[in-house]
């Protein structure tokens, strides 16, 4: 594989590519009605390189304007959510593998007026179109601020990485839309998959720059810890960086692997996925575990990456998950050594294992003597009428490293909705469900909430007919991977 261009190269590039675009200016404002049912030129837009080069406004302007739009843009997205999902803090008995939080319970996504789960499961794709029965908890959600897009991090991590960095991680545009409630448990536990034994060994605490060498010391190799460094040090990123385009009020260091992927998991933090233009047509991108990522072969929900290598060199070199490497070399790109630091990052990003399951044999099946009977009739539907073994091979990791097109636009008329084209996901990998308990909201972009949300998603896209028992069934399987 041939190397990218030296920075010096890459700037030239910046340049070439700023002048060919001749100074291309943001798109037009958002119109101000929540939704339009025809997408509109100006919704399209015609742009790959989404961001200027050069800034055409000085950074106190911009900061300025975006501090005042902000409360209405939080408060567009709240009414979005809060059509959409039941948002309140339903704990079930279940605790996450840390134990630091109890795991949500019930479907949250909102039913259209006058329709029920098993008359729309009895409805054809075509008809739930042409009526406008889809519900709205099922369409692709938007980033809390689409038309700009970029990492935007949960409270709970802001004001720990301030804590323990001195570092922000706030954004002046826009703050998180999920309640805490329904993400991860924070923190969360570290299991290693080369010390099983020692069971959590995150103490209760996130791993920081500070803090990482005191917490790993003898449990981990140089290598490894050398990649943790790595993977603990923040770097120049589109919304965080000492740049006039950033996001922050102040010059920022950037972002590390881990501001997202918080010991080795996930806090729930989100993105736009690089893969797509031009702007709009991009969908939110939830931040994915890392744990088991040593039993996966592909990496990236749309690019199917072939090693964990690849992925986080990728992603150094483009300004984390912009796909952009004109504008990652304004911020300050960063090229990893492959032989050294690439390698030693993918070493320790394939130490995180799952959480323990001790009802499942090593097979990845059910033990007979410690599940109980609707975790068995869960594991029956999972394998048979739910056809969920299709995709999610039962093994160590629950997936068939394969990327699937589930064609959820047969049952919705493309639109724009606070700013984002609604429009065909197209193929997206198999993530894995070992540890699934631990890891709200789901699907790629987190708009199901729960695991009973996902049930219904899938009863309704795959025509399952699954009874009320059966859906409450595989809940409960899902809930002891």
């Amino acid at each position: 594989m041939p190397r990218n261009p030296h920075p010096k190269a890459l700037t030239a590039i910046a340049v070439i590519l700023f002048v060919g675009h001749a100074f291309a200016q943001p798109a037009e404002a958002p119109q101000p009605t929540n939704e339009r049912k025809t997408p509109t030129p100006e919704d399209l837009g015609d742009q790959t390189y989404t961001i200027p080069i050069v800034a055409t406004e000085s950074f106190q302007t911009v900061m300025e304007r975006d501090v005042r739009d902000k409360p209405g843009v939080m408060r567009k997205q709240q009414t979005l959510l809060e059509s959409r999902y039941d948002l309140s803090n339903l704990p079930s008995k279940v605790m996450m593998s840390g134990g630091r939080r109890a795991v949500q319970q019930g479907v949250r996504v909102k039913l259209p007026k006058g329709v029920t789960w098993e008359q729309l499961a009895a409805m054809k794709p075509e008809e739930i179109r042409e009526k406008g029965l889809f519900p709205q908890g099922f369409l692709p959600l938007p980033h809390v601020k689409h038309a700009v897009g970029g990492q935007v991090f949960p409270k709970m991590e802001i004001d720990e990485i301030r804590r323990l960095e001195a570092r922000s991680l706030q954004r002046f545009d826009v703050d998180f839309d999920i309640p805490e409630h329904l993400l991860p448990e924070f923190p969360p536990p570290i299991f290693l998959s080369q010390r099983p034994d020692l069971g959590d060994v995150s103490q209760g605490k996130v791993l920081s720059v500070r803090n990482f060498f005191e917490l790993m010391n003898g449990k981990i190799t140089p290598v490894q810890m050398d990649g943790l460094r790595q993977l603990l040090t923040p770097f120049p990123q589109a919304e965080f960086n000492a740049t006039d385009s950033r996001k922050v009020t102040e010059g920022s260091f950037g972002v590390a692997c881990l501001d997202c992927h918080t010991n080795g998991h996930t806090n729930g933090a989100i993105h736009l996925n690089p893969d797509n233009r031009p702007q709009a047509a991009r969908f939110r991108l939830d931040t994915v575990s890392l744990r088991g990522v040593f039993n996966q072969q592909i990496h990236g929900s749309k690019r199917s990456l072939r090693s964990i290598e690849d992925f986080s060199e990728f992603e150094q070199r483009t300004a984390y998950f912009n796909g952009d490497i004109a504008d990652a070399a304004k911020k300050g790109v960063n090229e990893p050594d492959r032989p050294t630091q690439v390698a030693n990052m993918a070493q320790m990003q394939n130490m995180f294992d799952f959480p323990p399951a001790p009802k499942l044999l090593p097979t990845g099946r059910l033990d007979p003597a410690l599940a109980t009977e609707q975790e068995r009739l869960g594991e029956k539907v999972f394998f048979e009428k739910g056809q969920c073994a299709v995709c999610h091979v039962p093994s160590m990791s629950f997936l068939d490293h394969q990327m699937h097109d589930l064609r959820v636009e047969r049952f919705f008329k493309p639109r724009t909705i606070n700013d984002q084209l609604i429009h065909a996901d197209g193929p997206i990998k198999t993530f894995t469900l070992r540890g699934i308990k631990d890891s709200p909201p789901y699907f790629h972009d987190g708009r199901l909430l729960t695991l009973e949300d996902t049930v219904e998603f899938f009863n309704l896209v795959l025509g399952l007919r699954l009874e009320p028992r059966e859906k409450d069934a595989l809940v409960q399987y899902m809930r002891v991977l």
